[in-house]
C-alpha cells in the first residue's frame, strides 16, 4: 500500500543557524534586545539559547562578514518565529522591544496565535507569538483549520495581559 508519510506529532524545529553581517550587531540585537543568553561563542560562531539549552539560535559571518542585506523579495528567508510559553510572556517581550526603539514591522492576530514582527540587523524577519489554547482555534465546517490575519493593537495587547 501507498501510505502517506507523515512526520511524529512529537518532532520539532531544534534551531536556526543564521549568517550574519556583523556579529557585534546581531548579538546586541539577539542577547540585549530579544534576551537570549550566549551559550558559546568560537571563532565566527555564536551559540544563543533561551534557559540554558544548547542553543536555539546560531550566528556567524562566514564569510559574510560585512555583506550588503539581501533585496525585498528575494528568495530565501521569510521569517522564522520564536514561540513564547504565555500571552504575558510575549507581551513583556515586546514591552522591552518597544522600550529599546526597535520598530515592529506589524501585528496580528492569526486566530490560533497572537504574532508580532520584526526584522534583525541583516533584514532577517522573525515572528514572535504565543498560541491561542487550541480549543479556541478556528475551525470551518468540514473540520479544516482556518487561520486568519486580523489587526492587533500593539497597546491594547500590552494593557491586557501585562
Amino acid at each position: 500500500m501507498n501510505e502517506e508519510y507523515k512526520l511524529d506529532k512529537n518532532v520539532e524545529i531544534g534551531h536556526i543557524h543564521l549568517t550574519v553581517s556583523n556579529m557585534k550587531k546581531a548579538l546586541e540585537f539577539y542577547k540585549d534586545i530579544l534576551g537570549f543568553e550566549i551559550m558559546q561563542h568560537i571563532g565566527g560562531a555564536a551559540f544563543l539559547s533561551a534557559g540554558g539549552y544548547h542553543h536555539h539560535l546560531g550566528l556567524n559571518i562566514w564569510g559574510s562578514e560585512n555583506a550588503q542585506k539581501p533585496q525585498e523579495g528575494q528568495i530565501g528567508l521569510y521569517h522564522f518565529a520564536i514561540k513564547y510559553p504565555s500571552k504575558k510572556e510575549l507581551a513583556k517581550a515586546v514591552k522591552r522591544i518597544i522600550e529599546k526603539n526597535y520598530p515592529l514591522t506589524g501585528a496580528s492576530d492569526h486566530g490560533v496565535s497572537k504574532a508580532f514582527y520584526l526584522k534583525d540587523p541583516d533584514s532577517n524577519g522573525i515572528e514572535l507569538y504565543a498560541d491561542e489554547d487550541r480549543k479556541n482555534w478556528p475551525f470551518d465546517k468540514e473540520g479544516k483549520l482556518k487561520m486568519v490575519t486580523k489587526y492587533l493593537d500593539v497597546n491594547y495587547f500590552l494593557d491586557e495581559y501585562l
